[in-house]
């Protein structure tokens, strides 16, 4: 008895936890569900794979599941020599960089002066961003006034509207208001102003923060068509994801109309989805470098209210 009472008192002191019936069954049930959605997400992106990989015939006969048929490579090819594709494929990498750059910047300098409570009227400040945030000019006025300012059918209408995004903004305000004040004191007595506070100070203390919103505004700015839909008519001004709704409701008889041998070695849904799938690849690319501030950044800027 006694050596079976070691034996468990070893096993908790290694950290080894028997689990209940309940417990088990609670993790069983997690562990299904999240592969049952796992797999819920993936499996449309696996068969756009093999759509765009898949013969004429097999695309055509519906024989296409999650592995392709007939492999080849015609689609991608006609993708890549789409002036259309690459162009607006230009417009968005260069929308994304510049917006998420603007963006970032005017929020940033609109949060930190809201996270100073000896600011005078912050409280009337943030209830007019509040408001801005819960009710909007609507579709007709904002286009009014985009067309009153000539920024219809040119490039900075695409950012220019969305620069502030009042929920990013809070969530940096709240992270610059969870640093120490010392550190800023610190700073104004060795005699650093506002602004080499920020730059030198807080920034780099605030790379999770600004990584996650910078993700943010990224995602925001690459998957946006609607902006573009509304305000822009020039073909050589459309981004990628204007392109892709313009590809998807288009009808078989002009998708390939201006390319006779694709239209013979492919079909509109493998080259709808090899596009949806090269569309995917730069702001995928993006994840990576961002990971690891996600989660720090979310959680440390959304607890303090």
């Amino acid at each position: 008895m006694d050596h079976k009472q070691a034996l468990e008192g070893t096993n908790t002191t290694r950290g080894v936890i028997k689990m209940s019936l309940s417990e088990k069954c609670f993790n069983i049930f997690n562990y299904v569900f999240f592969i049952v959605m796992g797999l819920t997400t993936l499996l449309p992106f696996v068969n756009l794979i093999a759509k765009s990989l898949s013969s004429e015939g097999a695309v055509i006969s519906g024989k296409v599941g999650l592995l392709p048929v007939g492999v080849q490579f015609e689609t991608y090819k006609y993708v890549l020599q789409d002036s259309l594709f690459l162009n607006s494929l230009k417009n968005s990498i260069l929308l994304t960089i510049v917006g998420t750059a603007c963006s970032l910047l005017l929020t940033t300098i609109t949060a930190y002066p809201l996270s100073k409570y000896r600011l005078r009227g912050r409280k009337w400040l943030l209830l007019m961003f509040v408001f801005t945030m819960l009710f909007s000019g609507g579709l007709i006025p904002t286009y009014l006034l985009m067309q009153n300012l000539n920024l219809v059918n040119t490039f900075p209408v695409l950012f220019l509207p969305a620069m502030v995004n009042v929920y990013n903004m809070l969530i940096i305000k709240n992270y610059f208001e969870g640093l120490p004040d010392s550190l800023e004191e610190s700073a104004k007595l060795d005699g650093a102003g506002n602004i080499r506070i920020l730059v030198s100070v807080i920034l780099p203390l605030s790379l999770p923060v600004m990584a996650t919103i910078g993700l943010f505004f990224a995602v925001a700015f690459w998957n946006d068509y609607f902006a573009a839909m509304i305000y822009i008519t020039d073909p050589g001004l459309k981004p990628m994801q204007l392109y892709l709704k313009e590809l998807l409701v288009s009808s078989s008889g002009d998708f390939l109309k201006d390319n006779v041998d694709a239209a013979i070695n492919t079909t509109p849904q493998s080259i709808q989805a090899s596009s949806i799938l090269l569309a995917t690849i730069p702001i995928l690319l993006v994840y990576p470098f961002l990971q690891k501030y996600f989660v720090k950044g979310v959680l440390v800027g959304s607890v303090k209210g």
